[in-house]
């Protein structure tokens, strides 16, 4: 345990910002473990024996002072998008998570503020102390696929009630609402194997998204309880250079029967796939099987449903308002991950077999 906290001189009762220094933690994780963890995240046993350690041993009591003063709401809740502009497009993938938002937040007697401060779509560009603006609201909904992790970690550690959508374990102590991208992923490729394909390749962006990450897991789980079956991962950051009609064909060539793509916001790897495809002449499902592990682009609803599965965007706006609600009033947290439902669609057949 960290050596104890020396303060000379301080009367009345302990915090919890000592409590987490005693105990080698941040005061978030000492306000999750003394308050019972109400909002179900995972926390490892011997973090949670240090904090009570260290509680016993400063003599901690909750303030009921604070306890009042963290009941005084103004009924404003925030969101905070970390892409350039807030999308208010309804072929944007956030505009059903904000109809979400909006219709959950009204059930709740909840106002919603827009928080906006990205220039260029990145994490990294939002400016230092653009995030500290959102405390005007008495908790904040973040949505993005890359984060500015040292700004939302001075929130996480101020107790802040934060709530991003989508996963995201790399900040202790940060509540999340997210898809289950594994076992959706997973029936995919189960969907495939069950037409007969067992080479299988997946084509991903070329970065560490929690979303990609696991998407790709499902894939590999399901390939691995195949048994036999080949399967291989293709990362690319330019699908334009990498996904074309040549590298489809050399994949056929080499017995790949199926091509799987992930779904972002730029649909960029299922709209190169899908020109590599019809580019190199194979017919879908005919002598070729694709699939999407997510919803197909607004704008290709023209085109053959693709088989995959369908992202419940507006159910992860509804969950992400009841957890930051449930936050705010101390309760039980609901499940953190929403289901998602396969889609048949037509562009998966049975699988060829080549001599």
């Amino acid at each position: 345990m960290a050596e104890k906290a020396s303060t000379p001189g301080r009367r009345g009762r302990p915090r919890q910002a000592e409590v987490a220094r005693l105990a080698g933690v941040s005061q978030t994780t000492v306000s999750l473990v003394l308050g019972g963890n109400k909002q179900g995240i995972a926390l490892h046993k011997d973090t949670r024996a240090r904090v009570l350690a260290a509680a016993r041993e400063l003599g901690y009591v909750p303030d009921p002072a604070a306890r009042r003063m963290a009941r005084a709401r103004n009924n404003l809740l925030g969101v905070f998008s970390f892409t350039a502009t807030f999308p208010v497009d309804v072929e944007h993938s956030y505009y059903p998570i904000l109809v979400g938002v909006e219709r959950e937040a009204v059930a709740r007697g909840y106002d919603l503020v827009l928080f906006t401060g990205s220039s260029s779509g990145a994490a990294q560009a939002v400016a230092p102390g653009v995030l500290q603006r959102v405390r005007m609201a008495d908790g904040c909904l973040f949505l993005g696929r890359h984060i500015p992790e040292g700004e939302l970690r001075r929130l996480v550690e101020d107790d802040y009630p934060a709530v991003h959508i989508g996963r995201r374990d790399e900040l202790e102590g940060l509540a999340w609402v997210g898809v289950d991208y594994v076992s959706a992923s997973a029936e995919v490729v189960r969907h495939l194997a069950g037409l007969g394909h067992r080479r299988i390749v997946l084509v991903r962006e070329a970065d560490d998204a929690p979303a990609s990450a696991d998407r790709e897991r499902g894939f590999r789980m399901a390939l691995a309880e195949l048994g036999g079956s080949a399967g291989a991962v293709v990362r690319t950051a330019r699908p334009g250079a990498d996904i074309t009609p040549t590298w489809a064909r050399a994949r056929i060539a080499e017995g790949v029967t199926a091509f799987v793509a992930e779904e972002t916001d730029t649909g960029a790897a299922w709209r190169q796939l899908l020109a590599a495809v019809e580019g190199a002449g194979l017919d879908v499902p005919g002598e070729v099987s694709l699939a999407l592990l997510g919803s197909p682009p607004a704008d290709l609803a023209g085109r053959p449903q693709p088989t995959g599965f369908d992202v419940p965007r507006a159910e992860l706006g509804s969950a992400a308002v009841r957890m930051a609600t449930a936050l705010l009033a101390g309760e039980e947290a609901a499940e953190p991950r929403v289901a998602c439902a396969f889609r048949p669609g037509r562009t998966a057949g049975r699988a060829t077999v080549r001599p």
